[in-house]
């Protein structure tokens, strides 16, 4: 997302405006990196003022308070303290509100009106639809030990047979069975892809996502890795499943999820990482911000403070062993960074404050504590079943060389020589084929997913399974 700077102009309102009614349903619609998300506020009107909440249809989100709500002089204003969004319009008297939509920095012009919006509708030409050339179940498993249900799909290559299998594991974030994000569906191509040809492809609801019960919040990459055993185990329940040809493959996290999955059982056939990592969660971190943010046109100067300030937090976080004592050391760290910096960005709208607290709330979350402080080379060095290992050449999230280089010198110590490991030209973080890699570029990509990394990922199974 690039950064926009819009400066709001005086506008004369009429004074007809200033009575309008705004209570009710405002419907908005951003321009995210080519996606649509629609935005839903819902006004009231109290003895005290205007109380509302915010709907995001597309997200599955609804009831979202809305820290504090105005109307003077016919000018709209929504807050989101927490969210770190502010929104503020001039009502006209054709009931539409002219404004600009504000989140963590970033500026995008949006208007709100009564009318309702319709999604659009995005073409993904890879998509299948339906009827499928092949057997296709919704069903649900359960972690028996994390007290949950995961919801996900089973496709067959034909409803009677007994198949080999793949499970597939989804990268970081909420993630449905699809791996949807951004008008894309990878997980949907890559299961049709496969099921074609002759394999079984289990794909599943993260934990506390769409279907799925659980809280994802709470959860880490361990846990995690506890649904994709708990996922396995079904498949060796079910008689269509060849139980000695069940494998894994895990894009991005997913990636780190697979060898952990793979040292709890001898089951596993095969691994498939795409755009794994093979450095520590901390490294990492610091070299996708840093190729992220020279793609954006940072200056330099601006990503060296940004480098310093984030490597001091996450060493903080790698010595910690209690969360309470890292909020405080995290909150006192970056006040001092900030005092340091004064042109250090911070979010409009947003008290100092109010701003760090975000910040020590996500980087001391269950999960980032965890991928901070975990080395995926620890459980590499344990898989001895074959790994193939793919990287997309402009990959700015995953950086190819230095992750597929530590990834065969892991699987290398642990004594495995069945491991095949390639950087495939062009592509990105999602396997697309790209022009910088960029994220900014994800949606804006018709393609889903490469057929030439399909294509790399079949003839090397083709290849173990027969």
């Amino acid at each position: 997302m690039g950064k926009i700077t819009i400066a709001l102009l005086a506008v004369l309102v009429s004074l007809t405006a200033f009575g309008q009614d705004i209570t009710g349903q405002w419907n908005g619609s951003l321009k995210v990196q080519g996606t649509q998300l629609r935005l839903v506020f819902n006004v009231l009107k109290t003895d005290k003022g205007f109380t509302a909440t915010m709907d995001s249809p597309d997200q599955g989100a609804t009831g979202i308070p809305v820290t504090s709500t105005s109307f003077e002089n016919g000018v709209l204003k929504f807050s989101i303290v927490n969210a770190g969004i502010d929104y503020e319009g001039i009502l006209g008297n054709d009931q539409i509100v002219v404004g600009i939509f504000k989140q963590s920095g970033f500026s995008f012009p949006m208007n709100l009106s009564k009318a309702l919006i319709e999604k659009e509708i995005i073409v993904r030409p890879q998509e299948p639809v339906k009827p499928y050339a092949y057997h296709s179940e919704d069903i649900t498993f359960e972690n028996k030990n994390a007290g949950i249900t995961l919801a996900g799909t089973l496709t067959l290559p034909q409803k009677v047979g007994v198949f080999p299998a793949v499970v597939l594991i989804s990268g970081s974030g909420p993630q449905n069975r699809d791996e949807e994000l951004l008008g894309h569906k990878p997980f949907l191509v890559l299961s049709d892809f496969l099921t074609k040809n002759g394999i079984a492809v289990l794909r599943f609801d993260d934990r506390g996502t769409a279907l799925s019960t659980g809280d994802f919040n709470t959860a880490t990459t361990l846990d995690f890795s506890s649904d994709v055993e708990a996922g396995v185990a079904y498949l060796k329940s079910r008689k269509e499943i060849n139980k000695t040809k069940i494998g894994l493959i895990g894009h991005s996290e997913g990636g780190i999820i697979a060898p952990m999955v793979a040292n709890n059982s001898n089951d596993i056939a095969f691994v498939i990482l795409l755009a794994g990592t093979g450095i520590p969660g901390n490294q990492l971190l610091l070299l996708q911000q840093e190729l992220i943010g020279k793609a954006a046109g940072m200056p330099n100067e601006v990503l060296q403070k940004a480098h310093k300030v984030n490597k001091g937090a996450f060493e903080l976080v790698k010595k910690s062993t209690n969360t309470p004592q890292l909020k405080t050391d995290l909150t006192t760290y970056l006040k001092q960074a900030l005092a340091a910096d004064p042109n250090a960005a911070k979010i409009a709208g947003m008290s100092e404050d109010d701003y760090i607290k975000l910040q020590v709330n996500q980087i001391a979350s269950p999960w980032m504590q965890y991928f901070i402080k975990y080395d995926p080379a620890i459980a590499l060095e344990k898989v001895n079943c074959p790994v193939l290992a793919l990287n997309g050449e402009k990959d700015l999230q995953v950086p190819p060389k230095e992750n597929l280089e530590a990834i065969k010198n892991a699987l290398a110590k642990g004594g495995n020589k069945n491991v095949t490991t390639k950087v495939l030209p062009n592509l990105n973080h999602l396997f697309q084929e790209s022009e910088t890699g960029s994220p900014s570029e994800y949606a804006l990509i018709e393609q889903t997913f490469s057929p030439l990394a399909l294509t790399e990922i079949l003839n090397w199974l083709q290849i173990r399974l027969n």
